[in-house]
């Protein structure tokens, strides 16, 4: 029997598939088009008042200073190294707000369905109170706590070698040595291992019904795998301690006011939006899933934890993805409190050089490139959590 072969493509005016692929080249040429037309304008539009163009500004030295930097940063350095300085303190800002916020929002969000009373009354009062107040002005709020009604540095309150004062949270850190690059290795290796045993519980869960232990077994696998990378590594135990000095507390960790501020003000604010979601997603879950948890014996916590949230989670996560952009996005808004991100770059670099196209510009890709990757991310979470057909 002879195998049939599939038609040949028509191209011509009658085939709607082709009559598609005719208009969108030319909704792409005229966007195309318009964009070198705006370009071209602006251009010839400086050029005839004397403003300057071009990217070559970032190879000029900034000549001013970062407060706040993961890395060394003086005046001496370009134009680049300081918008990297800016990136670098926005993703810390906006991982770590991220992190906080899942954690806090989940809780929050879980605790609208609690038995007790008083428990989902707190949670829905403090929904409603944050994410009801601008975020600008619970960052405003934030900052002027720090500023204002804490101790200066040498009055600052303290709890054991942690300091706590307008100049911020300073704290002990470790004096770096190869047994911390040991215990790092022995964490990830701890890592492997708390993945691998959940896969295995859980398979087990599905086969026989078994319930295992998936959070505090893999947890003290991670801290098992640290500690003994440290063991293996000399066990090291410097520490670099913070002291009260003249002007300020010396030595030691610290984070700064502007930034305390800033990972407040976004966690408490996206953390009412999220706590909704979580409230949503779950209620989206039929309620014999319930009944069916209670007929099994599970306890309370078991019924959220292995059957409604899984439920849950292709609900949760498309609008969770978007709460998690806003937070990146209004990262932006630390300006208005003096904290160095790329935003407080870019306007000190246009300050300086004129570049305004350019350096918002820069600070516009910034946030394209960082929020496409985490709705990369996000989907790809996504496709991994949602039901499979059978």
């Amino acid at each position: 029997m002879t195998p049939s072969v599939p038609p040949k493509k028509q191209w011509s005016w009658r085939s709607q598939a082709f009559r598609g692929l005719v208009y969108q080249a030319l909704a792409l040429g005229l966007i195309t088009l318009a964009l070198w037309y705006l370009a071209h304008n602006t251009l010839i539009n400086m050029r005839a008042r004397g403003i300057q163009s071009g990217f070559d500004f970032l190879l000029q030295t900034a000549g001013f200073d970062i407060g706040e930097s993961l890395f060394a940063f003086d005046s001496s350095e370009k134009y680049w190294r300081a918008f990297l300085v800016g990136l670098t303190n926005t993703l810390r800002v906006a991982l770590l707000g991220i992190l906080f916020t899942t954690l806090l929002g989940t809780l929050v969000g879980v605790g609208r369905f609690s038995r007790n009373a008083l428990v989902r009354g707190l949670c829905s009062a403090y929904v409603e109170v944050f994410r009801n107040i601008p975020i600008l002005l619970q960052l405003l709020m934030w900052y002027l706590l720090f500023t204002e009604l804490l101790p200066d540095a040498a009055e600052a309150w303290q709890v054991g070698s942690v300091y706590l004062s307008k100049g911020g949270i300073n704290f002990p850190i470790p004096i770096l040595a190869a047994g911390h690059g040991w215990a790092l290795i022995g964490l990830l290796a701890g890592a492997v291992a708390a993945w691998v045993y959940r896969r295995w519980a859980f398979a087990q869960f599905e086969a026989s019904g078994q319930l295992r232990s998936m959070v505090l077994l893999p947890l003290a696998l991670l801290v098992l795998g640290a500690f003994a990378g440290w063991l293996a590594g000399g066990a090291p135990s410097d520490y670099d301690l913070p002291k009260r000095g003249e002007f300020a507390i010396e030595n030691g960790g610290s984070l700064t006011p502007e930034f305390v501020a800033v990972l407040l003000g976004l966690t408490v604010y996206t953390a009412a939006f999220v706590a909704e979601v979580v409230r949503a997603g779950i209620q989206s879950v039929a309620q014999g899933q319930s009944e069916a948890a209670a007929a099994l014996g599970l306890s309370r916590g078991q019924e959220m934890r292995l059957v409604m949230l899984p439920q849950a989670l292709r609900v949760i996560i498309p609008p969770l993805t978007n709460q998690y952009l806003n937070l990146t996005k209004n990262s932006s808004l630390a300006v208005a409190i003096g904290y160095p991100d790329v935003v407080s770059i870019a306007n000190t670099a246009i300050n300086q050089t004129g570049r305004a196209v350019e350096c918002i510009t820069i600070v516009m890709a910034i946030y394209l490139s960082t929020s496409l990757l985490t709705s990369l991310l996000m989907n790809w979470y996504n496709t991994r959590a949602a039901i499979k057909e059978r």
